[in-house]
């Protein structure tokens, strides 16, 4: 079969691998239909870090069952299934917790699982799946075609933007400012206003990240960066800062900007992948901020948000502006790369 081999800093290739197989009775084998690229791989794909060899990458993908190891119950062969960006059992104390990404038998694609069996990773035609019963979760049918894009968020941009949103505390009421448009960011604000913000800012510079910040729900929008940026946000929200600020970025920068839109009391909900952030605690403490979030827990909230995509009560993929054949995999890395795409859709 056909898989996404990051080789060295910005290159990418479609290599013929070894197709998988069922390893363990827990296991499942999923042809997949649609996957993408996350912000997170361009950062080994910009050499943070650098890798000493050949690796498979990729995470998010939707597909079709092929088949299933002796001790499957939950999916069966034709069923069309989101899998989550890390497998888990969904059973151990840490997913009772609802911290799925830190289950005590699951893992990453692209790496081993705890039996020493290769689990591919999600940019290629064929995966197998370890924990298939806690991993996969399976849709009531076939979905539409046009449906696909919007299951395919479920499996990690739209749960993570949900996790800023939860970690942070957002409710009825709510005001909150998002800082970060790319696709995480975009969702945030979709989550925020799912879960009945009054009023969401959304940070953003680019006129088609605007664009979909405002079908999102997005009241405001702030060109603004740094100190005037978030000197903006407390001017929107009553003089005093957002009651929430979900960080979306990771950098340095981004922090900064999340704290300081922050009002005095309020909780910063942050899902970037931190990359030379500090923090100011002694700031923090003198005005009772609070820091929530991390990696987030997708299989957690996949069964809350999946009946809001199927029904269209919310469209989550139109954070794709771009839709490639697996075979251009390369050029969905470097439109990404240049910000010419928001987030890239490879379809099989």
């Amino acid at each position: 079969m056909r898989a996404t081999v990051l080789h060295a800093t910005r290159d990418i290739r479609l290599d013929d691998v070894d197709a998988p197989e069922l390893r363990e009775d827990g296991d499942a084998v999923v042809r997949i239909v649609a996957s993408c690229i996350c912000g997170s791989d361009l950062w080994p794909y910009r050499g943070l870090p650098e890798i000493d060899g050949p690796r498979r990458i990729g995470h998010e993908f939707v597909g079709i069952v092929e088949a299933v190891g002796a001790s499957v119950q939950t999916v069966a062969p034709g069923d069309f299934v989101i899998a989550p960006f890390a497998f888990s059992d969904n059973t151990c104390i840490m997913c009772q917790r609802g911290v799925h990404t830190s289950c005590v038998q699951g893992g990453f694609w692209g790496s081993d699982d705890r039996s020493g069996h290769f689990a591919d990773g999600g940019q290629g035609e064929i995966v197998r799946v370890p924990l298939a019963d806690g991993t996969l979760v399976a849709t009531p049918e076939q979905p539409d075609e046009a449906l696909v894009p919007h299951l395919l968020t479920l499996s990690d941009v739209f749960p993570t933007g949900h996790h800023a949103a939860v970690s942070a505390g957002v409710s009825a009421g709510s005001t909150v400012a998002v800082v970060g448009d790319g696709a995480v960011g975009l969702s945030a604000v979709l989550a925020a206003k799912r879960l009945g913000a009054a009023k969401v800012v959304a940070m953003s510079r680019h006129e088609d990240r605007q664009r979909i910040a405002r079908a999102f729900g997005a009241d405001e929008i702030v060109a603004e960066r740094g100190k005037e940026g978030a000197a903006a946000v407390r001017e929107i929200l009553d003089g005093i800062g957002a009651d929430q600020v979900l960080e979306c970025v990771g950098t340095a920068d981004s922090m900064k900007q999340a704290m300081l839109s922050t009002r005095p009391g309020g909780r910063v909900g942050y899902v970037g992948v931190p990359h030379g952030v500090e923090l100011n605690v002694p700031a923090m403490f003198g005005r009772n901020v609070g820091l929530v979030g991390g990696v987030a827990p997708a299989r957690a909230y996949i069964e809350e948000l999946l009946p809001d995509v199927l029904d269209g009560t919310v469209t989550p993929g139109q954070v794709f502006d771009q839709t490639l054949p697996l075979d251009k995999v390369a050029d969905g890395y470097q439109a990404m790369d240049e910000r010419t795409s928001i987030k890239t859709m490879l379809s099989l």
